[in-house]
C-alpha cells in the first residue's frame, strides 16, 4: 500500500509538472510574439525610452507579475510588460536592420538554438540546476551596480565582456527556471513564462551586440 501511494503521488506530480511545462511554453509563444509585434510597431515611430524608466519599468512591472501571478491580472500585467520590452527594443533592432540586417537574423537563430538546447538538456536529464539560484542572484547586483557606474564611467571599451557575462547570465536563468518546473520548484506557469522570456530577451539582446562587435558594426 505505501508503495501504491508513493507511485500515486508520483504520477500526480509528474501530470502537475507536465501541465505547468505546456502553460508555460503556451503563454511564452504569445509573450514572444506580442512582444515582436510591439518592437515592430516602434520601429517606424522612433520611440526612446531613458535608461532610468527603462529600469523602473522592467524591475517595477516585473514586480507587479509577480504579485499578480496567482490572479486573472497576471496574464493582463505579463503582456504589458512584454510589450513594454518589446517597445524599447524596436529602436535597436531598427538600428541593426539598418546596418546589416544578417545580424539580426543570426542573433534569432543563435537564441532559438541556445533556448530550445537548454531546455531540451534540462527537461530530458531532468537536471537539477538549483545552485545557480545564488549565482544568478548576485548577477543582479552586479548588473544594477554596472548600470549606475555607466553613468559616471565610459564602459564601451568592457562591451564585449559585458554583452559575455550577459549571455552566461541569461543561458544560468534559463536552465534555472526550466529546472525548478521539472522538479516541481515553480508551479506558477505566469511567473515561469515570464523569466523564460527576460532570460531570452537577455540572450537575444546580448547574443545581437556580440555580433555587431566582431562584425565591426559597433
Amino acid at each position: 500500500m505505501p508503495q501504491y501511494a508513493t507511485a500515486l503521488r508520483a504520477g500526480t506530480s509528474a501530470i502537475e509538472v507536465n501541465r505547468v511545462l505546456k502553460n508555460t511554453y503556451f503563454l511564452l509563444a504569445f509573450c514572444v510574439a506580442f512582444s515582436a509585434v510591439c518592437a515592430f510597431v516602434s520601429m517606424p515611430l522612433g520611440v526612446s525610452i531613458h535608461p532610468i524608466v527603462f529600469l523602473v519599468g522592467i524591475f517595477g512591472i516585473s514586480w507587479i507579475v509577480n504579485r499578480t501571478a496567482h490572479t486573472s491580472w497576471g496574464i493582463l500585467w505579463t503582456f504589458v510588460y512584454v510589450g513594454f520590452l518589446g517597445v524599447a527594443t524596436g529602436p535597436i533592432l531598427q538600428m541593426y536592420l539598418a546596418i546589416n540586417p544578417m545580424l539580426v537574423v543570426q542573433a534569432l537563430g543563435l537564441t532559438a538554438a541556445s533556448f530550445v538546447g537548454l531546455s531540451m538538456y534540462t527537461i530530458v536529464k531532468r537536471a537539477d540546476f538549483s545552485w545557480l539560484g545564488q549565482f544568478l542572484t548576485i548577477s543582479v547586483f552586479v548588473i544594477l551596480g554596472t548600470f549606475v557606474l555607466s553613468f559616471f564611467v565610459d564602459l564601451s571599451p568592457l562591451s564585449l565582456l559585458l554583452s559575455g557575462f550577459m549571455v552566461f547570465v541569461a543561458a544560468a536563468l534559463i536552465a534555472w527556471q526550466t529546472s525548478r518546473i521539472v522538479l516541481g520548484g515553480e508551479t506558477n506557469y505566469i511567473i515561469a513564462a515570464n523569466t523564460l522570456f527576460v532570460s531570452i530577451w537577455i540572450l537575444f539582446m546580448n547574443l545581437l551586440s556580440i555580433l555587431g562587435i566582431f562584425s565591426g558594426d559597433e
